[in-house]
């Protein structure tokens, strides 16, 4: 987290904080948060830990009908790119075990796009 508040100036977490990669979060930012993610110089836990906050970000626009497509092929790159990164990320919204979409994340459609993907490889 630290290097992330520096480097992408995202706000420090508060004492009680525990789930700051959602905290953060911001629909607006999405593009900053891959432009970031593509040039920065990241090491392991900070490509995770700002992939959920893109994730979340990016669940944010699809909700509010913000979401931009080239944001997510962008996106699906990445997670199938870093995928010894980012498995557990993508499992966890990909909301395998859930039938009924109206209780699956905004972002659950395209994540289980991804898994299709995945198995196919």
């Amino acid at each position: 987290m630290e290097g992330l508040v520096e480097k992408i100036k995202l706000p420090s977490p508060g004492e009680f904080t525990q789930d700051w990669e959602y905290e953060v979060a911001d629909s607006t930012r999405v593009g900053e948060f891959l432009h970031a993610y593509e040039n920065m110089n990241l090491n392991l836990e900070e490509k995770f830990a700002l992939m959920l906050v893109i994730v979340e970000s990016y669940n944010d626009a699809i909700s509010g009908n913000k979401a931009e497509e080239n944001m997510a092929e962008l996106i699906k790159y990445h997670l199938i790119r870093d995928i010894n990164i980012h498995i557990n990320t993508i499992y966890y919204w990909a909301k395998l075990d859930e039938d009924d979409i109206e209780n699956v994340f905004a972002i659950t459609p395209f994540i289980r796009g991804i898994v299709a993907i995945i198995k196919e490889t």
